[in-house]
Order: structure tokens, then sequence, then C-alpha cells
């Protein structure tokens, strides 16, 4: 399976957000910069949880794709929107460490809801109108919430990615 990398996406957007010979960067090129930006979280989250359940030595199986393409962006926000409260609801504790998730999944699930919302003005709102350092921040922060997920306690991102495929009742 030839998977999206995340830093290629982060990389895609460098490039479409870099300034033309004469004048500003095109709006539908601010806007799939963000866009980018956004699906290189989103496919990191993907791999990073089929990495964890199935193996990256297993990238090429069936089993590996399950594991992928089950999540979805709903999922992946519900989630977040748990993560990034000091204190999880009643039904994650069972599942997460002591303390909670921590400041570097917080500040990961923080940026991914930030991220998601702004890929959504930027792909289906035709009103507003971005700016280069709109799409720069959001790489920037794209970035940057990658490098918090992966500094992460271990145990914090397996419980993370845990919840991320199985949701308690």
């Amino acid at each position: 399976m030839a998977r999206p990398n995340p830093d290629h996406l982060f990389e895609q957007a460098e490039k479409l957000v870099a300034p033309p010979s004469a004048g500003p960067p095109r709006q539908v090129d601010l806007r799939r910069a963000i866009s980018a930006a956004y699906y290189g979280v989103f496919h990191f989250c993907l791999a990073a949880a089929a990495d964890e359940f199935v193996g990256a030595t297993q990238r090429g199986t069936s089993r590996y794709t399950l594991v992928y393409r089950s999540i979805d962006h709903k999922t992946l926000k519900d989630l977040c929107t748990e993560a990034k409260k000091p204190t999880p609801p009643a039904k994650y504790l069972p599942y997460i460490p002591l303390g909670g998730f921590g400041s570097n999944i917080q500040a990961f699930a923080t940026a991914a809801i930030e991220l998601q919302e702004k890929r959504h003005l930027a792909d289906y709102n035709p009103e507003p109108r971005f700016r280069t350092s709109d799409a720069k921040l959001a790489v920037g922060t794209a970035r940057s919430a990658v490098h918090r997920f992966q500094t992460a306690d271990e145990e914090h991102r397996k419980a993370f990615l845990t919840l991320l495929i199985c949701t308690p009742r």
C-alpha cells in the first residue's frame, strides 16, 4: 500500500505557498496548502495506529489497510476533543495513564482540531480569503503537532492510539 507520507504533504503545502514570480500565491494554492497540512496530521495518525496494532513491517497487508482505513475524521476529532481536556471523561479513565494524556498529546489534540476546522473552511467555504501567513501557520502547526505526538510519553501515545481504534462505550 502506498500510504500518504505526512512529510510529503507538508512539503507540498510549503511549495504551494512559495511566492510565485509575480504577486502573492493564488487562493487555490493557499487553500490546498491548508488542506494538505491537516491531511499530513490525519495520515500520520492513521499510520501510527496501523503501525502500533499491525506493525510497520506489515504495511503491504490487508490487515494493515483495514486498521489504517478504520479511522475517519469524526473519530479523530471526537477523541481529540476529549483528549485535550484537563480531565478526560470517566469512560476514558480506565484506558489512559493516571493524570490524563499529558501536555504533548493535549497539544497534538488541540492542533488536530484546529487544523481540521481550517481545512473545512479552506475546502468548503468560498467566502474567506486566506493569506500566505495563514497557510504557513497551518503547516507549522501541523509539523509541531506531529512532533509533539512523537515526543509524548509512550504510554500516552499508546493510550491515544488504542482509543482511536477502540471507542469505549
